[in-house]
């Protein structure tokens, strides 16, 4: 009696479906009804939930890293003032001249595309260390201009925006925005995995791996660079765009280099080139602080001092757990997440 012991393909639309099997499918169901119920479940608890709103707002700018980072191997050190050009650009664009929140947010997304792009000029002649570098400026020059543009961003005093609203129905409460950040980083995940199953992204990966060899077969490397710079900055403009109308009031301190050093952090932790390690990642960083925080709460009453050294060590953890995931695990979170479903999808046959 043969037993059927792992998922064979044979064409190239099964390898890469999105669902790959009935089981995926089923646990993908089973995860929209879970997110879906979340809000409800947890409606008393405004603290879970502006957890929740952040990780939804933060996977879309984190998708747009990995498909620069991950997917093209374009190293972006400037993705936190990409978001603050989104936001800003939002936020400007409703007040000034009252268009509606969805106008906003696509004029952000594309404003700041054109914005990445012209940053990503220099990725023709520029790679690695010396392209970081160069990004790096973008987010010092980026910087300078949120803080001395003042008839724009507001400055240091921040700039206040209005609650998203759509039809008139205001998303002004953490219960109520849940749902639409739901929405758009369902949207990005869904676009994301298209993106990479497209010529376009099989160009990325290409100049990602051999971009000698993509530029012999015909792959335009300056114009598939440009175009990796322009997608992941879109996505930052419309995280910058949620985030500006779900806090309310945005200052330079919300976009400095901290940010995407994080934003960084994410990919890597959860895996580069991996949508779903995209998403993994997120969630770690976005909930790491979080569990420190409840670590040295309960010690603060009799060790008031702890407050202080955690909020002091909290940068030098996110470095320290970057180096530990590059030591023992490259590839991210995916990776063993993968590997574990792979253990039990080739059971009893696993080894």
């Amino acid at each position: 009696m043969a037993i059927k012991c792992g998922v064979y393909k044979t064409t190239y639309e099964e390898d890469e479906a999105i669902w790959q099997t009935r089981v995926s499918k089923f646990w993908i169901g089973v995860l929209i009804v879970a997110l879906l119920a979340f809000p409800f479940v947890f409606q008393g608890s405004k603290y879970l939930l502006h957890i929740a709103d952040t990780v939804l707002i933060s996977i879309i700018a984190a998708l747009g890293l990995n498909l620069l980072t991950g997917f093209t191997g374009q190293i972006s050190l400037g993705h936190g003032a990409f978001i603050g050009v989104g936001a800003y650009a939002s936020g400007y664009l409703m007040n000034q001249f009252g268009i509606p929140f969805i106008g906003c947010l696509v004029l952000a997304g594309f404003i700041t595309a054109v914005v990445g792009m012209i940053f990503g000029i220099p990725s023709l002649r520029l790679k690695g260390l010396y392209l970081a570098i160069a990004t790096l400026a973008a987010q010092v020059i980026l910087e300078f201009i949120f803080i001395r543009s003042r008839g724009v961003t507001g400055g240091s005093q921040g700039l206040l925006i209005s609650p998203a609203s759509i039809a008139g129905f205001q998303f002004d409460s953490e219960f109520k925005f849940y749902f639409l950040a739901l929405f758009f980083a369902v949207l990005a995940i869904l676009i994301a995995k298209n993106i990479v199953r497209t010529k376009p992204g099989r160009a990325f990966m290409a100049i990602r791996d051999r971009y000698i060899s993509a530029e012999i077969i015909g792959v335009p490397l300056f114009q598939y660079k440009l175009i990796a710079f322009g997608i992941s900055s879109f996505f930052a403009g419309v995280s910058g765009s949620l985030w500006a109308h779900y806090i309310g009031i945005i200052t330079p301190e919300h976009f400095n280099v901290m940010v995407s050093i994080q934003y960084l952090s994410m990919i890597i932790i959860g895996g580069l080139g991996s949508i779903y390690g995209t998403i993994l990642g997120t969630i770690f960083i976005v909930l790491l602080p979080e569990i420190l925080r409840a670590i040295s709460g309960p010690l603060s009453s009799s060790y008031p001092i702890l407050i202080d050294i955690f909020n002091a060590l909290r940068e030098g953890i996110f470095g320290l757990v970057i180096i530990l995931f590059l030591v023992f695990e490259p590839d991210g979170l995916a990776h063993r997440w993968k590997m574990i479903k792979n253990y039990w999808k080739l059971w009893p046959f696993s080894y």
